[in-house]
Order: structure tokens, then sequence, then C-alpha cells
């Protein structure tokens, strides 16, 4: 099977310049994209005359309406849950989110694609961001995209989703506006040129939406053949918009609430906080400051309690040789007491 190409695009706009006599050098080295901080040697200054600027007024364009469509028609039909419960839809919701959220998100999404935490095979890598397509939070060039953003540019004038503008801005408010089909080309030319190059990622990146319906009809179909009617509605209901609401905002929390409230383990040039409770629920995203100070790091757990269930499924990959060049080593000198 063939390796992906692994090298990440330079999604840097401003570095400053910054003795390197003073700045110790990360053991476990960062990729291009990914923000720096005052723990690297930097050699020069630049800016990118290319960056897709954030507007001033980010509602200049109006509200994007599809968008809050499906987000309003998805928490919508959330409601009907208990009308439609089984303990065996129960289970189906538990099944499908860790395997959007945990696998298809947190290991896919995110550590694979955004950050490069390991290396796979091509069709694992494309099985990964199929998965976190079902999760419904935009395709994988787009999520990569904003979040590589948030890196370059966390907390300060450019983060897509900082609550310095706000908490509900930072929790769900961030995505509502309608900056236009340009934009989105440009940032995904910009901040993820790498998932543009791949025929696949754009594959899926065009058929976002009909997976949904395809994995509708197949819950509904396994519900009444092995069950009745009662049973498949019940599947759908809780495997597509319980779960999708769940995992919104628990992916959201990462967002807003690891930017407020929590503690610290390293000093960071953002506001990133570990929270232990969107930590659990969030599959291990929650120890955010962590990962917002070794953000290539397959482990955000960092500390003998932090538990990251992403990290032991990058692991069990790994077993398996599915996994390889885990960055795994968090530098003696920097870490937590």
């Amino acid at each position: 099977m063939s390796v992906p190409d692994t090298a990440f695009p330079d999604t840097r706009d401003d570095v400053e310049t910054l003795p390197s006599a003073t700045s110790p050098v990360h053991e476990a080295p960062l990729a291009p994209h990914v923000a720096f901080d005052r723990t690297q040697p930097i050699e020069a200054k630049k800016r990118r005359a290319d960056k897709p600027l954030q507007p001033v007024d980010p509602w200049q364009g109006g509200v994007d309406w599809f968008t809050v469509g499906w987000f309003a028609l998805i928490h919508a039909g959330a409601l009907a849950a208990p009308f439609v419960f089984t303990w065996k839809a129960v289970g189906v919701f538990l099944f499908l989110y860790w395997i959007t959220g945990g696998l298809g998100i947190c290991l896919g999404y995110h550590r694979l694609l955004t950050h490069g935490s390991f290396q796979t095979y091509r069709p694992v890598r494309w099985m990964f961001a199929f998965l976190g397509s079902l999760a419904g939070e935009g395709s994988a060039i787009i999520w990569v995209a904003n979040h590589r953003k948030h890196h370059a540019h966390s907390d300060k004038e450019e983060d897509p989703h900082s609550p310095r503008d706000g908490a509900w801005w930072s929790h769900m408010l961030w995505f509502m506006p309608n900056f236009g089909r340009k934009w989105h080309d440009d940032m995904g030319r910009h901040y993820a040129p790498d998932l543009m190059k791949d025929p696949v990622i754009r594959f899926l990146d065009k058929t976002f939406l009909i997976w949904f319906f395809v994995l509708a009809a197949i819950l509904w179909g396994v519900g009444y053949v092995f069950w009745d009617s009662y049973t498949a509605w019940s599947f759908v209901v809780w495997g597509m918009f319980v779960r999708m609401v769940w995992v919104y905002h628990i992916t959201w929390a990462v967002n807003s609430a690891t930017h407020m409230w929590g503690y610290r383990n390293y000093e960071t040039t953002d506001d990133s906080k570990n929270l232990w409770w969107v930590g659990l629920l969030a599959w291990g995203e929650g120890w955010h400051n962590n990962h917002h100070a070794y953000q290539r790091m397959a482990r955000h757990g960092h500390k003998w309690w932090e538990f990251d269930m992403t990290y032991y499924s990058i692991w069990a990959l790994e077993k398996l040789g599915l996994a390889w060049n885990v960055v795994k080593k968090v530098p003696a000198w920097q870490k937590p007491e």
C-alpha cells in the first residue's frame, strides 16, 4: 500500500524573530503549520500576502442560512428522542459517538489530518476522514483548515473561535456567518493544501451530505429487518440526531470551555487550559493546554491521571502495524510536575 505524502503546508502568517540562544528547541519538532511560541528559535520574520483575512465584521455577508438550517434540523430531530426510546438505540448512539467523534474527529480529523501526530496508509487515512465527516461538522478540508488557522492565531485577532470574542461565539456562533464560497476555497488552499491535493478527500468534501442519508437508511433498515419499525426509527433518531448533537457540543466545548476554564501545565501564548470533563467526554481532547504546548504530540494527557482514549487508539493502531512515526515525546526539561 502507498504511504501518503506527509509534508505540511506553510500556513504561518506572522513569525516573530527570537534569539536562538535563549530559546531551547523542542525535542519533538512541530510541523510547519502549527503556531510558534517562545520555546522555539525563529530565524526570520515572514508575512503571507495571500492569507484569507478575517473580516472586521464577520456578519457583513449576512447569515449562512444553509449551515444554520442544517444544525437547527439536527437539534430539532433530537427532540424526538424520548418518543422512540429503546436501549438498543442507546447502544447505537454510544457506538457511533465513539466511531464518529472519537475515531473520526479526534483521531482522524484532529491528530492525523490536522497535526500529523502519526503516519498511516492512505486507505486508513481515507477511512478516518470518512468517519470524521459522519460527525456532521464539515468535510475534512474545511475542518482542518479552520483548526490550523486557530493554532496559527490562537486567541488572537484572526482566531476563528476565541472566547475573547464571546463564549457563545467560540462555542457555536462562529460558523454561522456567511463568508462566501470564495472564502471556503481560499481557506482550503491556504491552510489545507495537502488535503486539497488528495482526490479522495476532495470527493468526500463534494459528497459530504449524501453520506448522512446513506447512514440513516442503513440504521433504519437494520432496525426494521431485525426488529420492527419502532426500533428502526429509534435507531435513526438516536444514531443520527441525538448522537450528532452530542458530538457537536462536546467538540465545540473544546473551542469554548477549554479556553475559559481549567488549569495549565504549560505557559503558552494563548488561553488554553486543561478541563477534566471535556478531557473525558471528548476522548482526551480536553487536555487542551497540553495540546497547545505540543501540538503534534499524539498523547494529549501529560500527567498520569489525564486519561486520553484517543492516544490509546493510536497506540493500538501502532501495535497492529497501521500507524508509525507516532510523535510521543515531551521534552524532559518541560515535563509537568
